[in-house]
């Protein structure tokens, strides 16, 4: 069955990237958390390269931009570097190398016909925060960011009228305080909580400074990975767990950046567990007056659950608030082995009809949605360009599923893959790539892959065209003759 997808009008076509991944330490005043963990601890990153170099954007961002126009791109996502726009982190005040630095970004981005969107923490902390207050342990960082994001709306709004506060934050709270993949790798589910909490107050603090000085035709949202729990089973222990972690991993900061509130029963749980954040009725009513006007979903992989190993009542010194579910690994799920992620398309489409029906149909955009997959040179023709089926695949997939959503009235008004260039990527640094552009990380040599030159044709027809054969069974998605 042959279909063409057509998308709304003005529909983003774009990529997302981030300052800390991109730009390298060139010039930067301050390490970031994760500059710090590469100098203390490099053998932890793959092998151990870390972000001092990056892909170089911050010497190469004319060249790179001019790529990103050249396959299409309409609407490019990077971040400003707290750590680098800002000199005193106390004071607030701006270095002037930095200034100028962001603002040739934005001006180029404009000149190139692409619309600059720019998120304000990517993962990126201050490391002298994390040192002199505990970092997101301590609400008063929650007002140097404040104070950081009010001066990025002043610098930047007459030209950037896409803002986003945090990107991901759950993964701060997962990987710095629960699963030990972030620095400061403390694991401590209590603490996790607050951290959890004084981001999202943090998130509506800058919320507040940009409805004070933003341009009125600007907006400013928040970045979820979000994804619903699939349960293991339909019987009831399955579906109680499924329940309690879409409370955590969803709703926690879904409901507050879009209904002003944290749902009942997640605080009324962590309140019987004591484990409920410290908050005030002044902070409270801050979150309540300070929602976002639109959001942005990042989508990897789906998370499946099953009832917990053990009972909720066993004694333990040490409390986590995945006490109640367990991950899941449903046989015959379909793989990217190289990532070892779970590739399940229709989510998108869940994720769709969860905004609409539950969320005020608010804006969203696919913020993130990508296959990593490493030594991509195995795809690589005599031209020097990476065949990367794969990827043209995975996108055709969940552009499905997106394109559904919108039918059935999800407001869905963008599409952005992770990444337009090959990125440093973490602990992971290079060893899975995910861009529609290759980077030679020795060279920093940059080559349009397959799927650049693909995305080119659908930004350009606002369409794609696209046979399909659905499996039923698990709803798989499968496109054919490309």
């Amino acid at each position: 069955m042959t279909e063409k997808l057509k998308f709304p009008k003005d529909f983003w076509w774009g990529a997302a990237t981030s300052g800390p991944q991109t730009e390298g330490r060139f010039n930067k005043k301050h390490a970031n958390v994760f500059d710090y963990w590469y100098e203390i601890k490099p053998e932890l990153f793959h092998n151990q390269v870390g972000p001092d170099t990056a892909s170089n954007f911050y010497n190469s961002y004319k060249e790179d931009i001019k790529l990103m126009k050249e396959i299409g791109l309409n609407s490019v996502r990077t971040s400003i570097q707290w750590s680098r726009l800002i000199d005193d982190l106390e004071t607030g005040s701006v270095d002037a190398d930095a200034l100028r630095f962001y603002n040739d970004v934005i001006d180029e981005f404009i000149k190139n016909g692409i619309r600059p969107i720019m998120n304000l923490h990517h993962f990126d902390l201050p490391v002298e925060l994390l040192r002199q207050y505990g970092g997101w342990e301590n609400k008063h960082v929650t007002d140097l960011y404040a104070k950081f994001a009010k001066t990025c709306f002043e610098l930047f709004s007459d030209r950037v009228k896409d803002w986003f506060t945090f990107n991901e934050p759950m993964v701060i709270v997962e990987g710095g305080y629960l699963y030990d993949f972030h620095y400061p790798q403390i694991i401590d589910g209590k603490k996790a909580v607050q951290v959890a909490y004084n981001l999202q107050l943090a998130s509506s603090k800058a919320i507040a400074e940009f409805r004070k000085v933003a341009a009125k035709d600007a907006k400013i949202g928040i970045i979820l990975n979000l994804t619903p729990p699939y349960p293991a089973s339909d019987e009831s222990e399955d579906l109680k767990a499924s329940h309690i972690a879409n409370l955590w991993k969803n709703r926690l900061f879904m409901d507050a950046s879009v209904h002003g509130e944290f749902p009942a029963e997640l605080v009324d749980l962590l309140t019987s567990e004591d484990a409920i954040w410290t908050s005030t009725p002044e902070e409270l009513a801050l979150i309540k007056a300070n929602t976002i006007d639109y959001l942005g979903v990042n989508f990897y992989h789906p998370d499946r659950v099953s009832r917990p190993e053990f009972s909720t009542n066993s004694l333990a010194v040490d409390w986590m608030p995945d006490k109640f579910w367990k991950e899941y690994h449903m046989p015959g799920r379909r793989m990217n082995h190289d990532k070892g992620w779970e590739i399940y398309p229709k989510a998108m489409y869940d994720i769709a009809m969860d905004v609409k029906e539950n969320y005020k149909n608010i804006p969203w955009f696919v913020s993130e949605n990508g296959m990593g997959v490493s030594r991509e040179e195995r795809w690589m023709g005599e031209d020097g360009v990476i065949q990367d089926d794969y990827r043209i695949t995975f996108i055709k997939e969940h552009l499905y599923w997106v394109h559904k959503g919108i039918e059935e009235g999800s407001n869905c008004f963008g599409y952005h893959l992770w990444t337009p260039i090959d990125c440093w990527s973490w602990l992971n640094s290079y060893r899975n790539r995910y861009g529609f552009i290759s980077n030679n990380i020795h060279t920093q040599v940059k080559t349009i892959k397959k799927s650049g030159h693909f995305i080119k044709t659908v930004a350009e027809a606002n369409a794609l065209d696209i046979d399909i054969e659905i499996e039923e069974a698990d709803s798989y998605t499968k496109i054919t003759g490309l």
